[in-house]
């Protein structure tokens, strides 16, 4: 394999670099390995001028000096990460190779400032209190960044469909059978509703991301030992805050990582209202309820050339599971540790970006599946009419109201496990004994009027 080859996607071993990567590729500048290198950077920044805030050190730093210092991290490019990673694996910028990721992010910083600079980078810090900050900053940002947005995009999808078609009435099923009809409309506002209240869930979850900076045992020790007088714990919650998170102030070496495995919960509730809403979707396309619009060019299949299949939604359906079994394993592992730390998480968080990737695909092809679709209301109607024992529920109701004891076996004889007409119902009035306004509210009883509150219930949609 020559080293084009090696870049080349057909030759990566996974899709979410191969095939899908132009579907990914946004949650690059997140959650990559350069986005990792990056984030680090920047808390090892931060965390410098942090400390010349402080009183107590002799570290000084001008205002140029700082801004010189925040371009490290704000201008960071693909030649910044390539020095790092030399530095970790083969030594460089008179640096023996460190075999530590987070090591070779400080010799980074090293070979872009003075000397004098030098002995506080990473001053008292464990590398888990740089990791932590940083595995937060990229989730942050790719969750505000990129999956909110697509997520919010798939609810206005719904949000319009639901609009639109809010008084088109189809037949219903529960277990599978034909039940009282509702709308298109209002089915579609019932999953957007779901996906608002869920998307709730992560944007709290995704504020709610807390990170720790406390030295090798979450006791300040080594900062304690070189400057006791200092208020570490406040100094702490100020810095923390200053990324933009929640501050975790009890920790051991490892931020326990439950703000990680909520956040991860959270995706998981969003994902299974997509999934839901993929397999119905799938449905009513093979109930011919649902056709949709053709691509030019595109093949449904290889040998019957008039297919147009749903692949998008089941292509979600397999990426959105991918993810929530990815997200499963991320929640449950991250927050264990043996003891005070071991660094098997380490490598299991490298996957986040993995398991946001298949989100992500999993959210494109929902939208372009909601974007193709359009309701066949004539198969709509048609299958209301051929279903007239629907309208059961509706007459046994009525009679109910009238007084009626044995309404519900009445209309029970006349539909259970028989085929009914519209005027099986009406020979049935006629010899009821009901007023006429009675008999007149019955007869005017259809399928596909039998829809209750059903399009005034998408208004309820915020």
């Amino acid at each position: 394999m020559t080293d084009a080859d090696r870049n080349d996607p057909l030759y990566a071993v996974s899709p979410l670099d191969g095939r899908y990567a132009s579907r990914t590729a946004p949650l690059a500048p997140h959650v990559s390995e350069a986005a990792l290198m990056r984030a680090r950077v920047q808390v090892e920044v931060e965390y410098l001028v942090a400390l010349a805030d402080l009183e107590a050190t002799p570290l000084e730093l001008s205002a140029s000096e700082r801004a010189d210092l925040r371009a490290l991290y704000e201008s960071f490019d693909a030649d910044d990460a390539d020095l790092v990673k030399r530095l970790e694996v083969d030594g460089a910028a008179g640096y023996t190779a460190t075999n530590h990721d987070v090591k070779a992010v400080e010799y980074f910083i090293r070979t872009e400032t003075d000397e004098s600079v030098h002995p506080w980078i990473h001053f008292g810090l464990t590398s888990e209190d740089v990791n932590n900050l940083s595995h937060r900053l990229m989730t942050k940002g790719a969750v505000e960044a990129v999956l909110v947005p697509e997520l919010r995009e798939i609810r206005d999808e719904l949000v319009g469909l639901a609009q639109e078609y809010r008084d088109v009435p189809m037949l219903a099923r529960t277990h599978g059978q034909p039940a009282t009809p509702t709308t298109f409309g209002k089915e579609m506002a019932v999953y957007a509703s779901r996906l608002g209240r869920t998307l709730a869930r992560v944007v709290a979850a995704k504020d709610a991301l807390a990170g720790k900076l406390a030295g090798a045992s979450g006791t300040y020790a080594a900062h304690v030992a070189a400057y006791p007088d200092v208020d570490w714990r406040a100094f702490s919650r100020e810095f923390v805050s200053s990324l933009g998170l929640e501050h975790e102030p009890l920790a051991t070496q490892v931020n326990p990582c439950d703000d990680l495995a909520a956040l991860f919960d959270a995706f998981r509730g969003v994902n299974n209202v997509i999934l839901d809403a993929d397999r119905d979707m799938w449905l009513y396309v093979s109930d011919r309820y649902l056709g949709q619009e053709t691509v030019e060019g595109e093949t449904g299949s290889s040998t019957m050339p008039h297919k147009v299949n749903p692949i998008d939604f089941e292509n979600s359906e397999g990426n959105l599971s991918k993810a929530n079994s990815d997200l499963t394993f991320l929640g449950d592992y991250v927050t264990t540790s043996r003891l005070q730390r071991d660094l098997s998480d380490s490598t299991v968080k490298r996957n986040i970006g993995a398991a946001f990737a298949h989100c992500l695909i999993g959210y494109k092809k929902t939208q372009t599946g909601l974007g193709k679709i359009v309701p066949n209301e004539h198969v709509m109607r048609a299958e209301l009419d051929d279903t007239p024992a629907i309208i059961g529920e509706a007459v046994q109701t009525i009679l109910r109201r009238e007084g009626d004891t044995q309404a519900y076996e009445r209309v029970k004889e006349l539909t259970r496990g028989r085929e009914v007409t519209l005027e099986d119902f009406h020979d049935l009035f006629s010899d009821l004994d009901v007023s006429e306004s009675t008999r007149d509210e019955l007869l005017a009883l259809t399928p596909a009027t039998y829809v209750g509150l059903a399009d005034e219930l998408v208004d309820e949609l915020d």
